[in-house]
């Protein structure tokens, strides 16, 4: 195997040095693992365009709300570094739990407004946790470049955030959704879907892309793309709606008159699987 794999922050930090040394740019991909061909697209495209790149593999205790779900979560190293190599990455950091919290962690990030509402409301604490281990990443790789998903958005717009307001000298590159053929997002969490819930799960997508064909129509008010998705949700037994959410794409504060691009987000249950998406709605402002 090719891709060189590093469990210390120490033994990174080295091999990053040499590459930047060499003149070669550095990228990160942050992940917890379980990769799938959403993460290939961010590997690739990394490494399109930075000489080093370098995936994360960390299950991060700090973000999870419920223990169950942190120890439920897939952890598939073997088959992950087979993934990285075939996609070009130069190093797999898969640091322990002990190197990333060699003791309690008094230092966090607080994220602000941006993680008020959707998946701040329903999951709190978890961008605190979130943000702080992306810090902790950047802090120990010191990308150029670093690569996030369009499905995890309100996620990318805290680190945005978090890097812009405290002067991380790096680039966030957001990539957009990869989409199954009948719309579903790539998530590691699909894996735990049985066959009708996999059937059901494309739920979510149609509810989104009926609230933006909604508004493409011409309709301003929030509460009428809610109707619509809820609609869809009825359609769908099985599927439980936490949130569905019209929203500023930039501050994530939900909007009830849409009067400029708007981003649709929404999360439902299906089983003991939670599964969250989103799509960005550009339009014109009409009265």
């Amino acid at each position: 195997m090719n891709v060189v794999v590093s469990n210390t922050i120490a033994d990174l930090r080295r091999r990053v040095r040499e590459a930047r040394q060499s003149g070669a740019s550095i990228a990160v991909v942050p992940t917890m693992g379980a990769l799938h061909e959403g993460h290939g697209r961010l590997i690739e495209r990394a490494r399109a365009e930075c000489g080093f790149v370098v995936v994360t593999i960390f299950v991060n205790p700090t973000q999870f709300n419920e223990p169950a779900d942190y120890a439920r979560y897939p952890r598939t190293l073997e088959a992950d570094l087979t993934f990285c190599e075939a996609r070009g990455a130069d190093v797999v950091f898969a640091p322990s739990l002990e190197e990333m919290y060699p003791r309690e962690q008094q230092a966090f990030i607080e994220t602000g407004k941006v993680a008020q509402f959707m998946e701040g409301r329903f999951r709190p604490g978890h961008f605190r946790g979130v943000a702080t281990v992306v810090a902790k990443l950047l802090n120990i790789v010191g990308p150029d470049k670093a690569y996030f998903g369009q499905k995890d958005a309100q996620q990318v717009a805290v680190v945005r955030h978090m890097v812009e307001d405290l002067n991380f000298p790096v680039e966030i590159v957001e990539v957009p959704t990869v989409r199954e053929s009948d719309g579903l997002a790539l998530s590691s969490r699909n894996a735990r879907l049985s066959a009708e819930e996999r059937r059901v799960a494309v739920a979510l997508y149609e509810a989104l892309t009926a609230g933006g064909d909604l508004i493409a129509g011409g309709e301003r008010r929030s509460i009428e793309v809610k109707r619509c998705a809820a609609e869809v949700f009825a359609r769908c037994p099985g599927v439980r709606p936490e949130y569905f959410e019209v929203a500023d794409p930039v501050r994530f504060t939900p909007v009830e008159r849409i009067e400029c691009p708007v981003r649709i987000l929404g999360a439902i249950w299906i089983g003991q699987t939670r599964l969250i998406d989103n799509v960005l709605v550009g339009t014109e402002a009409q009265d």
